[in-house]
């Protein structure tokens, strides 16, 4: 993959990314908002973790940025792990979200428990919290489709934002009709189903975070990719048999290497044609290599 595609590649992360930041910003105002004038501690909640992806998206933007730039002197890998470390911090920012629902959460819970006066939730506020599932859900479907494309987990990380944003706004509808239904009886299901909605987003976190230490550890990417790699290079006239491939993930593309046999009494010149054009090859086929070291070995016996 050259540098153009992967600087291509970035430029559509960051628009994504661009788009939810801006649409977040909208949906926390009004949530905040609507909690604060519709006296729902869910709906506050809820568009305070809002707030918090901001400054996540905000920080993948600038991975996807950074991650893009070519290979210099210090970096002869490339920047490709600054997408990997955007997407940690973005887990663990998810968490702390949660974390401070859960908390807000149990803290209205004990608060009621020990006689203090629960305002139940205006039911306007349903109709917002429809508008932001809809509008979260199909963000969500729409970042991570892009993701998936351009092979970003730091972008999936952000659109699982989104779709942890829509989980916990789903949970303050059904605490809020719960209350409304129910009346005082029902009166902290809005806290109760805000508590609920953090098992999801602390599943989601942990999911991310593994998916982006696995980058970092350079973790085994597909059996696909290689068996790919293998086939690929195999199709090459002169490379006998193909062996110990690895390949790892490096922000948006592949790094990989890999051993080739081709008989024993072919001149350096013409071994050393053969591995660049499996190299050429590979970097031409659907996989998003970014580089491959080929290695020659002579046939047995």
């Amino acid at each position: 993959m050259s540098n153009g595609d992967l600087q291509f590649k970035a430029a559509q992360g960051r628009r994504a990314v661009l788009t939810g930041v801006l649409l977040n910003l909208i949906l926390s105002t009004g949530k905040i908002a609507g909690g604060l004038i519709g006296r729902s501690n869910a709906l506050i909640a809820d568009g305070i973790e809002s707030l918090l992806d901001l400054f996540s998206s905000l920080l993948i933007w600038g991975a996807l940025k950074y991650a893009a730039k070519p290979a210099d002197a210090e970096h002869p890998y490339g920047h490709g792990k600054a997408e990997s470390l955007a997407s940690i911090i973005g887990a663990l920012i998810l968490a702390v979200a949660g974390a401070f629902i859960a908390h807000n959460s149990i803290t209205q819970l004990i608060a009621a428990a020990h006689g203090a006066t629960v305002h139940l939730p205006s039911p306007w506020t349903l109709l917002l919290l429809v508008v932001v599932i809809a509008l979260k859900e199909l963000l969500f479907q729409i970042m991570a489709g892009k993701a998936r494309r351009i092979g970003s987990n730091a972008l999936l990380a952000d659109a699982w934002h989104h779709r942890s944003d829509a989980v916990t706004s789903i949970a303050a509808f059904i605490g809020i009709t719960i209350s409304l239904v129910g009346g005082k009886r029902f009166e902290v299901a809005d806290d109760w189903a805000a508590l609920f909605a953090c098992v999801v987003i602390f599943y989601s976190s942990y999911s991310m975070l593994r998916l982006a230490l696995g980058d970092v550890m350079d973790a085994k990417v597909s059996d696909e990719a290689e068996e790919t790699i293998m086939r690929t290079t195999c199709s090459v006239p002169g490379v006998l048999s193909a062996e110990k491939c690895r390949v790892r993930k490096s922000g948006l593309s592949y790094i990989a290497d890999l051993h080739i046999r081709v008989k024993g009494d072919l001149t350096v010149r013409e071994g050393h044609r053969i591995s660049h054009e499996v190299k050429d090859k590979l970097l031409g086929s659907e996989l998003p290599l970014e580089d491959v070291t080929v290695h020659l070995e002579p046939e047995e016996g």
